[in-house]
């Protein structure tokens, strides 16, 4: 498995292993791999070497490592393609997962002048405010919250809420959602979302703002999201 003659460094080689066995599913999410000093031990190469190579898995999201426990296998990303709009219900589907929410809060509001601005409303107009845990197969993916004029995607309830609120606007209100901007920065999980998420504080998360507009500019919704770093990313297609 490790050829010490070959030109390919002996830790990417070490890299490679490992990814084919769990890609095969020889080792599966929450497996324990063996000490560094077993595999240093048994391919008679240095623990840095073996260090360095989990630590590129580490980094690319096939292990995690836990404080004077071990290195584990990870769960396997989602991988979200960013190419067309489409829902979070609709994205879990599509890659055979369970879809769920958890319903945090749901309220109605005035507008604040943010708010008015982003839904081009007017100050002090009623504004949903939902915020959902969502979920794929019952795990926490992200932690969202959606604001949305309540004179224009009028009866929400929370029974909607809990299903898909696309699928109310589209199906039942005939409004078409056509275009939305997106805006996606690093940070690290907070108390509060790190509970909710099922994360540690501090744990790498990904925040994200989505504005959804109709086909003449009408804004639809303004979403604030927290998606798990560790178990979500988002992918480009770029043609020159």
């Amino acid at each position: 498995m490790i050829n010490k003659n070959s030109p390919i460094p002996i830790y990417y080689q070490l890299e490679e292993h490992i990814k084919m066995l769990i890609e095969k599913g020889e080792l599966k999410p929450g497996d324990a791999l063996p000490p560094e000093r077993e595999y240093a031990e048994k391919y008679q190469i240095s623990r840095m070497t073996v260090r360095q190579a989990f630590t590129h898995l580490v980094t690319e999201g096939y292990l995690y490592r836990l404080q004077g426990k071990g290195t584990y296998v990870a769960e396997r990303k989602i991988e979200q393609l960013l190419q067309g709009l489409t829902s979070f219900t609709e994205d879990m589907k599509a890659r055979g997962l369970e879809p769920g929410s958890q319903l945090i809060r749901f309220e109605i509001h005035p507008a604040s002048a943010q708010m008015a601005e982003q839904l081009a409303i007017s100050q002090s107009d009623p504004v949903y405010e939902i915020e959902r845990i969502r979920l794929a197969d019952g795990v926490p993916m992200a932690l969202e919250t959606t604001y949305l004029s309540a004179n224009l995607i009028s009866g929400l309830t929370e029974e909607i809420v809990n299903q898909s609120i696309y699928a109310y606007i589209e199906n039942t209100l005939k409004l078409q959602i056509d275009h939305a901007s997106q805006i996606i920065e690093s940070s690290i999980a907070g108390q509060a979302e790190a509970k909710l998420l099922k994360v540690s504080k501090g744990a790498p998360v990904m925040h994200i703002q989505r504005n959804s507009f109709m086909n003449d500019g009408t804004p639809v919704e303004l979403v604030k999201s927290i998606y798990r770093a560790d178990r979500y990313k988002f992918m480009i297609q770029m043609k020159r």
